[in-house]
Order: structure tokens, then sequence, then C-alpha cells
């Protein structure tokens, strides 16, 4: 069975095609950030119409290299939730209407769940149940993963997520947009002299908060001279802080479920302390630990394709002409 899959929550535009015995065919990505950096963040209405020029060609483009016809593809999957309304209109609407000319079923996917599957994609994929930490620009989650679709939410941010809070922490050092990586590399530069807050670790719970190391971060900041050096030690504390404080909820959740397996994902489960962090605390627990691949961890059509094949695969399927798209959508209502 040949999937096509449509990303299009946020800034970026994705489509692959997945197969349920061949495994990924292939896979094209386009980003936005060049447009939104002028702008210092995502602008959701420049979002929508830069989806609406560049997603049919990008289609045509993966089918042309994929070497494969319109009669080869047995259903679609796009992004319904959560994101930006109006993206996700472009996504659900264009794959229905070519789920209705190629006589096709289309399966609308939850985003959080196409990141929580995307190391599935890899040649070791790991085994149900484990613990998945989701950790993205606008989410950060734990869940415990008994198989596809059977998720129990563990806890989550109750503000900022991690993603959200690397970004609003670049702004305040001058970074520009996007923030989360340029931090990364300037933390590489420093050294985490102050002593920055594990936010929520004292207390027992698995929910997240990162309001208050922002505003640490920015009383930090304020007190400080200013000056380059100054930036790059507290980006290093700030990251060191995240990291940790991710890897301490990581170990009580696996110890809670008593499950031996974690897998990250999301577009912040790229930066490279955060894995170290979370590979050394799951070497100490003698549990395993699953990355999906760096291209993997940024929104994609690859995981999208995925988690909709698998639900096709189960029988599931939208064969209404009714567009769905929920910009909020949290996935323990998914079954």
């Amino acid at each position: 069975m040949y999937v096509l899959g449509i990303e299009t929550s946020c800034d970026e535009t994705g489509v692959a095609i997945y197969h349920t015995s061949q495994g990924l065919i292939n896979h094209i990505l386009y980003s936005q950030v060049d447009m939104h950096s002028e702008y210092g963040g995502v602008v959701p209405e420049l979002a929508s119409r830069d989806h609406i020029r560049k997603l049919v060609p990008l289609i045509k483009q993966l089918m042309q290299e994929s070497q494969l016809k319109s009669a080869n593809i047995n259903g679609i999957a796009y992004t319904a939730g959560p994101g930006l309304m109006g993206a996700l209109l472009v996504g659900a609407a264009t794959a229905k209407s070519l789920a209705w000319t190629w006589q096709i079923p289309a399966i609308a996917v939850h985003h959080m769940e196409g990141h929580l599957l995307a190391p599935m994609l890899e040649e070791n994929p790991p085994q149900f149940p484990f613990v998945a930490l989701l950790i993205s620009g606008g989410h950060t989650l734990l869940v415990k993963v008994e198989a596809i679709g059977q998720y129990q939410l563990l806890g989550q941010s109750l503000d900022d997520a991690a993603g959200e809070a690397f970004d609003k922490t670049a702004k305040m050092l001058g970074l520009g947009y996007p923030g989360g990586p340029k931090l990364s590399v300037l933390a590489e530069q420093g050294t985490p002299q102050i002593k920055f807050p594990r936010p929520m670790t004292d207390r027992p719970g698995l929910d997240f908060s990162f309001s208050g190391l922002k505003t640490f971060t920015l009383n930090t900041f304020n007190s400080s001279e200013k000056t380059t050096q100054d930036k790059a030690n507290i980006a290093a504390a700030f990251q060191q802080a995240v990291a940790e404080t991710l890897s301490i909820k990581c170990k009580r959740a696996l110890q809670q479920t008593g499950l031996k397996r974690l897998i990250v994902a999301g577009g912040v489960s790229a930066n490279k302390q955060i894995r170290e962090f979370l590979t050394e605390m799951t070497d100490k627990e003698h549990a395993e630990i699953y990355f999906p691949r760096l291209e993997f961890c940024t929104d994609n059509g690859a995981m999208i394709a995925y988690a909709g094949s698998q639900r096709l695969i189960s029988g599931q399927q939208h064969q209404e002409l009714n567009i769905f798209a929920r910009p909020r959508w949290p996935i323990s209502e998914l079954y």
C-alpha cells in the first residue's frame, strides 16, 4: 500500500510517500524559515499562503521522483491538527480533493502522533510499549504508549513548551529567529556558571513549566554586563537546566510506569545536550532510548505518511467529503 503524506501544520510544507512493506519511498520538505525570520516569528497568514503556493508543486515533484502515478497511491494521510488553522486547512483541503479525484481514502492524522511514531521510520524501531517524550515549539508531553492509538497522557507543559522557551530566551539574547538552534550554537561557547532552577522537579508529578525559567533567564541577563560571553554563559546555563529537567521527568516516568524503553521526538529532540542528558539517564536506568534521525525531528511528511498508513491498515478510513481540521486537539482523545 502506497500512502501519500501531507504536513502543513505550521511553517514547513512536507510531503512523502510511504509503502507498508517497502518503507519510506521518498520525502520532500520545504521550510518557510527565511520568510518568517524577517518578522521574528511565524506569521500565520503568510504561512497559509505559502503552503498554497508550494504544496501541489511539491506533490508533483514527489510523484515524479518516486516514479509513481496517481493510480499507484492507495491512500492519503494529512495533518489535521494541532496547528495553525489556516495552514491545516490547506493540507486538509488538498488531501480531500485528491482523494476524491483519485477515489481513495483520506485519513486525518494527529500531528503529535506523527512525531511520536517518527522513530518507527528507522532501521531499528522501538517495540511497544514505551514512554514517549514529545518536545516541540508548541508541545511538551510525556505519554505512555501501549500501541498505536493507545496513549495515556502522563504529563504536559502547563505554560510554555520547551521549544517555545528556547525561542523566547533566544529572542531575549538578541539571537533572532529561529531561536532554538541559534541558542544551542551559542551555548557551546559558554559555561553554565550560574545555577538555573530545574522547574517543578522538587514536587511529585510529571507536568512541566518553563515560564519561570524564562523569567529567571531574563533577570540574569538584565543584571549582567550583556557581553557576548555573558550571553553564551546564560545560554549554556539555560540549555543545561532544560536538559536536566527533561531528564529528571523522564526518569520519573520510566520508574512510575515500570517501562524500560523511552522514545524522544519533536523538533527539540534534535538538541545535542538534551540527547546527551537523556542518553546518560537511560544508561543508568538500564533502559533503551530511541531518537528519530535529525531530518525527521522537525515537521515532515514522512511521519504523517507512516502514521496514516498504520491507521489505514487497521481499517480506519474517512470517506466523507467534509474537511476535518482541529487547531487544538489533545492526543489523549485519539483512539
